[in-house]
């Protein structure tokens, strides 16, 4: 594959997704050699007019060969190399980046195990059409987990409520990591300055997103452990999220008695301008009113709701915690 290859490409993102623009779901990968073939063809079939960018850290197993082997079949997927594995957050800025820079109007994380549904794509992107950001989860109404430990879970909800507490975040799913994003919300998140990583990352963008005053909403989804490879939890992970979350919660607590602002960035009026395509297959040096379908609003309550919170690992290729 070549930047020739990017033509075609570029040409047919131009088609429209609905009301919000072409949609581009982001598959961080590494060691997914088993799962990317069907995960990806999944989407393809659950929300055809959309792309899909794979983002591998070179993967030893070759999960990029055959990502490429997929783009080189279909003009709707795309594949980011990166030079080696560096986190899930990592990974996902650098799609951000791709996506925003390529013009996608909607960008969507999800994992490449298959625990994330393709099926349930079009339930999130009715959901934003009346909202900023919408959050594929677990604990609301609706929501479940297949194939999990009871222990599995009872620390799962105890790390979303912890992370609900600390951060006075009127979310239920903090941590889960299917999610899709208006263009001018993650415009809006400070991109630049994030710098954690697996699930830690994905209650750092939550609250972000929360903090700049985006509309959010949850979704229940179904999700399913991994039944191929290997999970990418570990306990470097978990620490990080811990120190995180407890530094974030209690910043954010003197910022409110001293009377200083937090680091979080005031949300744009206007979006920044869409830029032109690129290749097939690229190298990276790593680094509303109604919601529509059965969408949960942010419940302020929510954390009292809830006896037993939730905690998010790193994708699939990183994973739910």
């Amino acid at each position: 594959m070549n930047d020739g290859d990017g033509t075609r490409a570029a040409q047919d993102r131009g088609r429209q997704f609905g009301p919000l623009g072409t949609a581009l779901v982001i598959i961080p990968t590494y060691n997914e050699a088993e799962n990317i073939k069907s995960i990806v063809g999944r989407v393809r079939k659950a929300v055809p007019e959309a792309h899909v960018l794979v983002a591998d850290d070179n993967s030893p197993d070759g999960t990029g060969k055959l990502a490429d082997e997929l783009a080189a079949e279909d003009d709707q997927v795309q594949v980011l190399h990166r030079k080696g594995k560096e986190g899930l957050g990592a990974a996902y800025l650098a799609g951000f980046h791709w996506g925003l820079d390529n013009g996608y109007g909607v960008l969507i994380e999800m994992d490449a195990d298959g625990s994330h549904q393709p099926e349930e794509l079009p339930r999130l992107l009715t959901a934003l059409k009346g909202a900023d950001l919408v959050l594929g989860s677990r604990w609301v109404p609706g929501g479940r987990v297949v194939n999990w430990p009871r222990s599995r879970e009872v620390i799962s909800r105890g790390g979303s409520l912890y992370s609900r507490l600390a951060l006075d975040l009127p979310l239920r799913d903090i941590t889960g990591g299917y999610r899709a994003f208006r263009r001018e919300t993650l415009e809006g998140l400070g991109l630049d300055e994030v710098a954690s990583q697996g699930y830690c990352f994905q209650v750092d963008l939550a609250r972000r997103a929360v903090k700049a005053g985006f509309h959010v909403v949850e979704v229940p989804i179904t999700f399913v452990e991994r039944e191929l490879g290997d999970s990418k939890m570990s306990r470097d992970i978990l620490v990080e999220a811990l120190w995180r979350v407890t530094a974030w919660g209690v910043g954010e607590r003197v910022g409110k008695i001293t009377g200083r602002g937090t680091d979080q960035p005031e949300r744009p009026q206007t979006p920044a301008p869409a830029h032109g395509g690129t290749p097939k297959s690229v190298e990276s040096g790593g680094d509303a009113t109604e919601s529509g379908g059965d969408a949960v609003k942010p419940d302020s309550d929510a954390a009292g709701t809830e006896a037993g919170g939730a905690s998010q690992g790193d994708g699939r290729s990183h994973r739910d915690g």
